[in-house]
């Protein structure tokens, strides 16, 4: 294993950063926007090979910059008609244990170790609201670690035009 390897927090061994160049943050944006955009469209519009998009798109996968594809689900239109952030104090040194447990919790669907008034901030997503209840009393606060929740609903949710910021537009014209 190579010495400029990093190893994550979770323990996982991770290439060094490289630096991204124009084309490469290109690539990013047009699959923001559109993941399953084909490697001949993707080459066309940033103007190289399909063979070097195609080894670009690959590198970025295999540095980690890219982490995966997936589609932008309306939750309410699942049958998931309640989400909320819900944030934690958890006990100090406890975060690795804490994240496995909150891993396993259904309709978790992102968390972050964050500095502020708290210690980790969770969207989970719940077909309503006894189950979001269910939820943070039954599983969250049950976790010995965790010192303290908040939950805040989330009234209506927005997806960002992953190119509103390049255009410099707020993407309501």
């Amino acid at each position: 294993m190579p010495e400029e390897q990093m190893v994550e927090s979770n323990g996982e061994h991770r290439p060094p950063v490289r630096p991204l160049d124009a084309v490469d943050r290109d690539i990013l944006r047009l699959l923001r926007a559109d993941g399953r955009a084909s490697v001949r469209s993707v080459a066309e519009q940033v103007h190289v090979s399909r063979a070097n998009a195609y080894a670009r798109i690959n590198r970025l996968l295999e540095d980690g910059v890219i982490r995966g594809f997936s589609a932008r689900v309306d939750q309410e239109r699942a049958g998931h008609g309640t989400s909320a952030y819900i944030t934690l104090k958890i006990v100090q040194d406890s975060w690795r244990s804490v994240r496995k447990r909150l891993e396993e919790l259904p309709g978790a669907a992102h968390m972050a170790l964050v500095g502020g008034d708290f210690d980790v901030l969770l969207l989970v997503h719940t077909t309503d609201n006894r189950s979001l209840r269910d939820l943070v009393l039954t599983r969250i606060q049950a976790i010995p670690e965790v010192l303290s929740t908040r939950t805040l609903l989330v009234f209506e949710e927005t997806d960002l035009d992953p190119d509103a910021g390049a255009r410099g537009g707020t993407g309501d014209g």
